[in-house]
This record gives C-alpha cells, sequence and structure tokens, in this order.
C-alpha cells in the first residue's frame, strides 16, 4: 500500500502536551480523523487502471506537476486515477518508487549516486514493466514500458526476409540500433525466438533489465539480469566466454571495455548481438570507433571490419489509420563496407550509398523503406519526409514514386474534343 503522506512532526522545541493526572476513558477521548480514502493506494490497483484505460499503451510515466500518464501510439494522455489526480504530488511519486525499488540496496545506491537508477516490476495477470527512477528537479520522477508477455516472432513483427538471413551467422557481431522506445528489444527477441525454434545451442543474454522470458525450445536460454545476476556488462560478458554459449546477446554496449571483450568474443567462435543508440549505420561505426583512443583506431578499424556482419538501424513511424510501424535501415558485410570500414568514408566510399546499391542483397537505407511503406499506403509524405535521413533524396524519389501511382485519366482531351468538332464543321451538318 501506499502512504504518501504522513502526520506532521511536533514542532522542534514545543512543550509537550499536558498530561492529564487521570486515567482517560477511552469511549471519551476524540480519535484522529482517518486520512482520505485517497491517501491510502494499491500500487497494482494504480497500474492496472492506467494500463486498461487505453488500447495500446505503451509507457506509463509519473511525473509531478502532471497527472498520472499514458503513453499510446507515441502520444501522451493523461489518467484521472482518484487520490492521485488532477496532478501528483511529490510526496505520491516518492512513495511509488521506494516501493518499486523495495529494500535492493544497488537502486537506492544508483539512484543516489548517478540520479537514476532501473529496475523490473510485475503485476500478476495483467504486465510486466521495466522502470527507470529518476530525479527531477528534486524530485521522484517514473518511466514503466510495458513489457509484452508473448515472444515476438520475425513473422508477427512482419521484418524483412533478411531478417532470418541475419541469425544465421555463425560468428561475428551485429548491431540493433536506434533511439530509447525504437523496438530493438523487440527486434532482438524475435530473431532469439527464431534461433531457439530452430538451434540445438546455448544462448547467453545479459539484459537490464529481461524483458521477455524465453522459454526452452530447441536451444538452452541463460538469461542474466544487471544487478541481479552480474555486476556490469563487462564482468558478466567475461563470465559469458567461459559459459560455453554460441550465441550471446548483451543489451546495451555502453563503454569501451565491453565493446573490447565483444569483439573479442565475436573473433573466438560466437556470434554477438547488441543495441547501441545510435540512428543509422554510419554513426554506429563511428560510435564504435570513437570508443578508443586515436592510437587504438587503426587496429580497432581491422577488428570491426573483419567481425561486423550487420548493422540494424530502426525508428518507429506513425502508420495510416492509426498506429505505428517498424521503419528500417540494414547494412551488411561486403567488401565496399569493410574497405569504408578500414579507410573511413569519402566521396567514393559512403556507407549510405553502398547500402542502396546492395539492395537486391535486401540491404536497403531508410530511404528504401519510407518509399516502399509510401507505395503501399502504409505512410504519408509528410511522415516520409520527417523520418528520412537524406531528405533532397527522399523529395525526388517521392515525386517520382507520386507520378507512378497517380491513376490513368482516360476522359477525351479538350484538344480531342476540339478536332471532333472541326471535323464535324468542315462537312455536312452532323445528324441530330
Amino acid at each position: 500500500m501506499l502512504h504518501p503522506s504522513n502526520p506532521p512532526n511536533p514542532r522542534p522545541g514545543a512543550p509537550a502536551p499536558a498530561q492529564p493526572n487521570v486515567r482517560p476513558n477511552i469511549a471519551t477521548v476524540s480519535r484522529p480523523a482517518a486520512p482520505p480514502a485517497a491517501q491510502t493506494l494499491s500500487l497494482d490497483a494504480v497500474i492496472t487502471t492506467m494500463v486498461n484505460a487505453a488500447e495500446g499503451v505503451s509507457d506509463l510515466l509519473f511525473v509531478v506537476g502532471r497527472p498520472p500518464q499514458i503513453e499510446v501510439y507515441g502520444k501522451l494522455r493523461g489518467v484521472d486515477v482518484e487520490g492521485l489526480y488532477p496532478t501528483l504530488q511529490p510526496a505520491h511519486v516518492e512513495a511509488i518508487a521506494l516501493k518499486m525499488m523495495g529494500t535492493v540496496e544497488r537502486l537506492a545506491s544508483d539512484l543516489k549516486n548517478n540520479g537514476s537508477c532501473d529496475t523490473s516490476y510485475a503485476v500478476p495477470n495483467l504486465a510486466r514493466f521495466r522502470v527507470n527512477i529518476f530525479k527531477n528537479n528534486g524530485n521522484h520522477a517514473i518511466v514503466m514500458r510495458k513489457l509484452s508477455t508473448q515472444i515476438p516472432t520475425c513473422d508477427g513483427l512482419k521484418l524483412p526476409p533478411i531478417f532470418k538471413e541475419i541469425i544465421k551467422e555463425k560468428t561475428g557481431i551485429v548491431f540493433v540500433t536506434g533511439a530509447t522506445g525504437s523496438g530493438k528489444t523487440t527486434t532482438l527477441a524475435a530473431m532469439l525466438n527464431e534461433l531457439n525454434q530452430q538451434s540445438e545451442i546455448h544462448m547467453v543474454t545479459l539484459e537490464d533489465p529481461i524483458e521477455f522470458l524465453h522459454p526452452h525450445l530447441k536451444a538452452t536460454f541463460s538469461q542474466r539480469e544487471l544487478g541481479k545476476d552480474f555486476s556490469d556488462f563487462s564482468t558478466g560478458l567475461r563470465a559469458a566466454l567461459r559459459q560455453a554459449p554460441k550465441v550471446i546477446l548483451v543489451g546495451e554496449i555502453r563503454d569501451r571495455e565491453t565493446m573490447e571483450i565483444a569483439l573479442t568474443a565475436a573473433e573466438t567462435g560466437h556470434i554477438v548481438f547488441s543495441t547501441l543508440h545510435t540512428i543509422s549505420a554510419a554513426q554506429s561505426v563511428n560510435r564504435v570507433i570513437g570508443m578508443f583512443t586515436n592510437e587504438e583506431q587503426v587496429q580497432i578499424r581491422q577488428r570491426l571490419a573483419d567481425t561486423l556482419r550487420y548493422v540494424i538501424s530502426q525508428r518507429l513511424a506513425p502508420k495510416v489509420g492509426g498506429g505505428r510501424l517498424m521503419v528500417s535501415e540494414i547494412m551488411g558485410s561486403g567488401l565496399r563496407t569493410r574497405e569504408a570500414i578500414l579507410l573511413g568514408e569519402n566521396d567514393l566510399r559512403d556507407f549510405h550509398d553502398i547500402i542502396e546499391s546492395n539492395y537486391q542483397y535486401g540491404w536497403h537505407s531508410f530511404e528504401q523503406s519510407l518509399l516502399k511503406h509510401f507505395r503501399e499506403n502504409r505512410i504519408t509524405e509528410e511522415t516520409a519526409m520527417l523520418y528520412s535521413v537524406n531528405k533532397p533524396a527522399m523529395r525526388k524519389a517521392l515525386d517520382v514514386a507520386k507520378k507512378s501511382m497517380a491513376p490513368e485519366d482516360d476522359t477525351p482531351s479538350g484538344f480531342r474534343l476540339n478536332l471532333e468538332a472541326l471535323h464535324h464543321g468542315s462537312g455536312t451538318k452532323a445528324p441530330m
């Protein structure tokens, strides 16, 4: 139960209330008024109300000065929760945060020292959540990401066919990149699910926190959670190398040490899947190289060129008729890709051009993906422009697409009508 308010303490230095000399009659003593019902709330009931407020809820937000909010297809809306509406007070959000952190010292330490902490929370028979608790202008704030209880599939997500080729890789590293909330974890879960149904292998995942609980099908899963099962990603990844996996999932590569171990794992017979917070293949390559010093970069370029198999970048764009769909960019490994990684980009070695020139192999740029969705009437022209990277190229491609998509006009033109009138006027009158 949440108790967001406590009775006030007596003022320091104030005299203690006088004690009566006779024992009071308990029946006649005035009792303090019971706190309003809104002051004592069930957190699970609050969350259930918010999740059931609309279809397609992806996130729950508790921010001081705003009502409890839900995100539905990328847009925030308030929810009327009795006792927490119209606006949340600092004590409300703090009580919710303390309830979610429980007695885990690591979470309290992270919040105090780093200003935020990550954990998970589950409401029985409703949903599991990934939770980030952080300080906002001195107050607590909370964002809860609703996790699906159903393991996603490549077919269910309508991922391009190349994804089923990507999971056939036996060694190397595959990055899935994008902004927070762009569906990276869901995409990776679908890929591991495909492997789980096809291959008798051991897969080790290092997650923060565990979002999808994979059943043991053909594969054997060892799912480990940061803070509960290992102290940090570099330590967990180093240990994973001794746990005989064929596939390693690293929830996120955040630092140089973890990246170096991931490259070592990719070089020593493992396939490593991981995420980066980057928005394109080119930016992903530059982010990896930028984790190392100038003196190390020649060697890192060589290692990355040898081990990188695919970079999948993705965004969620609004769909015609409501909802969102995934727009992706996919770059694989080829002679020109490796050359651009080794020597850097220039006018002749441009990742964007390399991707678009290999469309026949399933590689594609954001512009090619957006154009395909536009031709299929899944997104609007404005959305295609907004989510493109190369906007001049997108504008040109859209103009060409619109001309080819326009229905052919079979109505006789004015020019043809005039010719017929001229023909009739040159001889005898046309019959009435």
